[in-house]
């Protein structure tokens, strides 16, 4: 039986009582990866040397000075920057780009003490929603080695799920973390935008972009945003709202909880399997003293046109600084500063990277941007102002975190009322940078579905307090794919 199964808790018994050391542990995480990644491929780069000799001095440090953390392993999506180790983002033009600093978040990894295992796939710049548009290799789900994991933080969610690592960093800029969790079956928290830093993060869409944790039960995801949560001075958008200890409040008690489930959340395009599951959970939810009610957001209907334009026009800019001169692919046999700076991007971005930023570029036009970019924006704050007025009367908002279970690599899903029913669910939460987790809820077909819940600016606690309670009601988070069992 693996380590890399066993909560923070049991791994920090097991450790406080000498039954195993931070080496041990560590070693296990690399055994059950050499074991499983050739098929599951969730990683891009593993830093075995550099982990084992920290997990070796970690040995040394007295218990006292040990947190809940301390000497686990986790693994980091590749676009957040890593000192010494490479960050490729999934894309050609950093293929070989090694930072000389770390990210505000990895700052506080080391901190916490735990053990950096190595970089995971992801879709590249993370635009995608499959993990198939990196650059270097496709990766799979546990569940089904046929299926995608979903994205962009497909790496992140499938090395969790497969029990390569008990704890795994992603990014959502428009559900990039709860999607592929939903996948995979593991739980995937996207906090309120300003309680994570972004220094360090290399931006798609700053205004949407937020680190976020995927963990296998909602007590180790709370641990983990504890530790790297809080006000960083070299972020501008970091908030400097107080982090509470999120897993205090994980009492199991949500009487009188009052839940709105959006009918636009279980409409067309939401897979029948998928709504049973969440009726199912609403159920559950009631069992334990919670009430709920259906409402709208009226203007649902516009999330995705307005992440589109706003998410590209931020790509766009961010994406300039890639130019082939001062960092980033450079191509060979360039005559001159024109050629490098259109073959840099030609051959180190690739098509969907591409394809954005063209779109992006047109929204941000002389001729164009009043009418989309602005446009966007104003009703970005209609979205958010339908969230506020929910919260007004209800603590929470509840529905699925994917309209569909995972499908099948190099399929595309052809129903569009299905596209747009994804795009609602989750972009809608950046659009209003409000928080979400997606908790697993079901299982249809072998494949795991996902609870999405939706609270207010910096309620992560309560968010945390109502999936765990959810979570011990049920025994959905127990269940694990087979390929984690060698039944592959």
């Amino acid at each position: 039986m693996t380590l890399m199964k066993k909560s923070a808790a049991e791994l920090q018994q097991l450790l406080h009582n000498r039954e195993v050391s931070v080496k041990e542990v560590t070693e296990d995480s690399f055994k059950q990866i050499a074991k499983l990644d050739g098929k599951v491929q969730a990683f891009l780069a593993v830093t075995e040397k550099e982990a084992l000799a920290k997990a070796e001095s970690l040995d040394n440090e007295p218990m006292d000075k040990r947190g809940p953390l301390f000497g686990l392993p986790i693994g980091i999506k590749d676009n957040i920057i890593t000192k010494g180790i490479t960050t490729t983002c999934a894309s050609k033009m950093l293929e070989n780009f090694v930072p000389v600093y770390d990210a505000t978040v990895m700052d506080k990894i080391n901190q916490a003490g735990m053990v950096n295992v190595g970089k995971l796939n992801m879709d590249e710049f993370a635009m995608g929603s499959t993990t198939e548009r990196s650059a270097f290799k496709t990766t799979h789900n546990p569940w089904n080695l046929n299926c995608v994991p979903g994205g962009s933080s497909g790496g992140s969610a499938a090395a969790v799920a497969a029990g390569e690592v008990p704890f795994a960093l992603g990014t959502d800029t428009g559900g990039s973390v709860r999607q592929p969790a939903a996948f995979c079956g593991v739980v995937g928290m996207k906090p309120t935008y300003g309680r994570v830093s972004r220094y360090g993060l290399v931006a798609f869409a700053s205004s949407l972009d937020q680190i976020g944790t995927i963990t296998r039960t909602v007590e180790d995801n709370a641990l983990l945003l504890n530790a790297i949560s809080g006000v960083d001075h070299r972020d501008s958008s970091s908030a400097s709202q107080q982090v509470p200890d999120f897993r205090a409040g994980l009492t199991g008690d949500i009487k009188g909880l009052r839940i709105a489930v959006p009918k636009e959340y279980l409409g067309e395009g939401i897979a029948e399997d998928v709504k049973e599951s969440v009726l199912e959970a609403l159920k559950v939810l009631e069992s334990l003293g919670a009430t709920w009610e259906e409402v709208t957001l009226p203007h649902s209907k516009y999330a995705s046109p307005v992440y589109y334009a706003i998410a590209t026009a931020e790509a766009s800019s961010n994406l300039a600084r890639f130019d082939g001169i001062r960092y980033g692919y450079h191509p060979e046999g360039a005559k001159n500063l024109e050629e490098i700076y259109l073959r840099s991007r030609a051959e180190g971005f690739g098509t969907e990277v591409k394809k954005r930023i063209l779109y992006g570029t047109y929204a941000l036009s002389a001729d164009h941007h009043e009418d989309l970019y602005v446009k966007a924006m104003k009703v970005r704050t209609l979205i958010a102002q339908d969230f506020a007025a929910l919260f007004e009367k209800y603590d929470v908002v509840i529905g699925p975190s994917s309209a569909t279970t995972a499908y099948e690599i190099g399929g595309v899903v052809q129903n569009q009322l299905t596209l747009y029913a994804n795009d609602v669910l989750t972009v809608s939460v950046n659009l209003a940078g409000v928080p979400a987790i997606s908790v697993p809820c079901g299982l249809s077909n072998g494949l795991p579905v996902g609870l999405q819940i939706i609270g207010k600016h910096f309620d992560e606690a309560l968010i945390y307090k109502v999936a765990h309670a959810y979570e011990q009601a049920t025994d959905f988070h127990t269940h694990t794919p087979s390929v984690g069992e060698g039944n592959e």
